[in-house]
C-alpha cells in the first residue's frame, strides 16, 4: 500500500493458538477465499501466510501461523513453533484461537499466559462454536482474556460480527488515503530441499520461513512483501516442492502441489531453484516445460553454489541440458549462487526485473513487418499441401508473454519446422530471451491490401 508513493504499513492481525484449532480455516473465512492448506490432522500449517484483506472495510494484513506446541529442541515441529511466536511478537492484534468442542486445555492456558506477557493486543476467539460446541465455547472466559467470540469457519458463523470486532481493535486509520501499490509477483518453484526457503530468507533479510534438511518443510505456497534497493516491490512467493505425480502421497503433499503449481500461475516471473550439488534433474526440467506452458517469464537458479567443487563442469552441463530440453525458455538466465553465504545474490534480484521487462515487452508492428520480410527472404515458407505458404503480416496481440499473431494465405497449414524458425529469429531479433513466445497463424488476406 502507498499514500502519494510512500509505503503505508498496514496493521498486522495474527492467528495464533495451538494446533488443530482450526486457524486455517479461520484465515480463509476472513481473506474471502482458500489460501491456506485445510485438513483435518494437526501440524498441516508450517510457515506463517500473509495476505491483505479487508476487514468490515479496514485494510489490514492477516497472518495465519503454525501451531504453538511444546516440542523437542532442534526438531521441526519446535522451529514451526518458534517462527510462529516471532509472528506473534510482530502483531499489532493477535486472534487467539482455542477449540469450542474439547474446551480449553492447560496448553490454551498456557499460551493465554505467554501471549499476555508478550505485551501485544490479544483477542479471544472460540472456534467450531456450530451444533454441540456452541455449550463449550462460555469456556473461553477462563483465558483471562476478555470476552471469547464464538465462531464457526466450517460454517460461517460469527465470522461478520469478529471482522468487525477486529476492525474496532485496531488503532484508528485517520484521514489516509489508501493507494494500492503494483507489486512484481515472483514464484520460487523447485524440487524439495532444493534451498527454496532459504533463498527467500535471504532476500527478506530474516528467518521468516523455515529451513532444515528435512525434504517438504514447506507445505503451504506462502507469499511475503518486500522492497528491492532500487524501490521495486516485490510479492515474493515460497512453494512447497514439486514432485513427480507418481511419487506425490495422499493428503497434505498432494494438496501442497496443488498450491504450489496454483502460485506459478499467479506469477509473472518464476524462478526455478535447482540444487547445484545434485545438478539438473528430469522432474526439474518437467517444471521448467511446466513454466513455458504457463507463460511465465523464467530463470533459473542454481543454488548451494558455495558447495560445489567443480564449478565450470556443473555449469556447462546444466546449460547444454537446458539448451537441448528447454528450447521453450532459450537463452533463459542461469544464475549461480548461495543463499546461504549470500554469493552471486545481489544479481538475482536484477536478473528477475530484467525476465520481467522482457516478459511485458511489446513490439511495433512496424518493426515486425520489416523483420517478416526479411525473415522470409531469408527462409522462403514452405510447400504444404501441394501450394506453398504466403505469410504477409504479422502483429503482437497481446505482452504477457510476448504472443504474436501471423496472417496470410494457407497461414495455418505452416509445418511446425517452420513455426519453430520464425520464433526462434523473433526471439533472436528482438531480444527476448527467457521467455515464452506465442505465435499462432491465421488464414487471411493482407489486411492492407485494398479491392477495385
Amino acid at each position: 500500500m502507498a499514500v502519494n508513493g510512500a509505503p503505508i504499513m498496514l496493521p498486522r492481525v495474527v492467528i495464533a493458538g495451538r494446533a488443530n484449532v482450526g486457524k486455517s480455516s479461520l484465515f480463509n473465512r476472513l481473506a474471502g477465499r482458500r489460501l491456506a492448506l485445510v485438513a483435518d490432522s494437526p501440524g498441516l500449517t508450517r510457515d506463517s501466510r500473509e495476505t491483505e484483506v479487508r476487514l468490515a472495510g479496514r485494510a489490514v494484513l492477516l497472518a495465519d501461523t503454525a501451531g504453538l506446541e511444546e516440542a523437542p529442541a532442534g526438531t521441526l515441529a519446535a522451529r514451526m513453533s518458534a517462527r510462529a511466536e516471532a509472528i506473534v511478537q510482530r502483531a499489532d492484534l493477535v486472534v487467539f484461537v482455542t477449540d469450542a468442542r474439547a474446551g480449553v486445555l492447560p496448553r490454551d492456558l498456557e499460551l493465554a499466559q505467554w501471549l499476555r506477557r508478550q505485551g501485544r493486543p490479544v483477542m479471544a476467539v472460540t472456534n467450531k462454536a456450530e451444533g454441540r460446541g456452541a455449550a463449550g465455547a462460555a469456556e473461553g472466559w477462563r483465558l483471562g482474556l476478555g470476552e471469547p467470540l464464538a465462531v464457526s469457519a466450517a460454517h460461517g458463523e460469527g465470522i461478520d460480527g469478529l471482522a468487525a470486532a477486529i476492525a474496532a481493535r485496531l488503532a484508528p486509520a485517520g484521514e489516509v488515503r489508501e493507494a494500492e501499490e503494483r507489486a512484481l509477483r515472483l514464484a520460487v518453484v523447485g524440487r524439495p530441499n532444493a534451498g527454496k526457503s532459504t533463498l527467500i530468507n535471504r532476500l527478506l533479510g530474516e528467518d521468516r520461513l523455515l529451513t532444515g534438511p528435512e525434504p517438504g518443510i514447506t507445505r503451504d505456497a506462502v507469499t511475503h512483501s518486500f522492497t528491492g534497493a532500487d524501490g521495486t516491490l516485490f510479492a515474493l512467493v515460497d512453494t512447497a516442492g514439486l514432485r513427480r505425480r507418481a511419487r506425490v502421497g495422499a493428503g497434505a503433499e498432494k494438496l501442497a502441489v496443488s498450491d504450489a503449481i496454483a502460485a506459478l500461475r499467479r506469477a509473472e516471473v518464476v524462478a526455478l531453484a535447482v540444487d547445484a550439488t545434485l545438478g539438473i534433474h528430469d522432474q526439474d526440467l518437467e517444471i521448467g516445460r511446466l513454466i513455458a506452458e504457463e507463460g511465465r517469464a523464467a530463470l533459473l537458479v542454481l543454488t548451494k553454489w558455495d558447495a560445489v567443487p567443480a564449478r565450470s563442469g556443473v555449469r556447462r552441463a546444466v546449460e547444454e541440458r537446458v539448451a537441448a530440453s528447454l528450447p521453450q525458455l532459450k537463452g533463459m538466465t542461469i544464475l549461480p549462487l548461495s543463499a546461504e553465504t549470500g554469493v552471486g545474490m545481489t544479481a538475482f534480484l536484477p536478473a528477475v526485473e530484467e525476465a520481467a521487462e522482457v516478459w511485458n515487452r511489446r513490439v511495433p508492428t512496424a518493426s515486425l513487418n520489416r523483420w517478416l520480410a526479411q525473415a522470409l527472404a531469408r527462409h522462403p515458407p514452405p510447400i504444404a499441401g501441394g501450394r506453398r505458404v504466403q505469410l504477409r503480416y504479422i502483429t503482437e496481440a497481446k505482452a504477457r508473454p510476448p504472443s504474436f499473431v501471423a496472417f496470410g494465405s494457407r497461414a495455418e497449414a505452416t509445418p511446425e519446422e517452420y513455426r519453430r524458425y520464425l520464433v526462434n529469429s523473433l526471439r533472436e531479433s528482438f531480444a527476448l530471451p527467457g521467455t515464452p513466445i506465442r505465435l499462432t497463424f491465421r488464414n487471411t488476406e493482407n489486411p492492407f491490401t485494398t479491392s477495385d
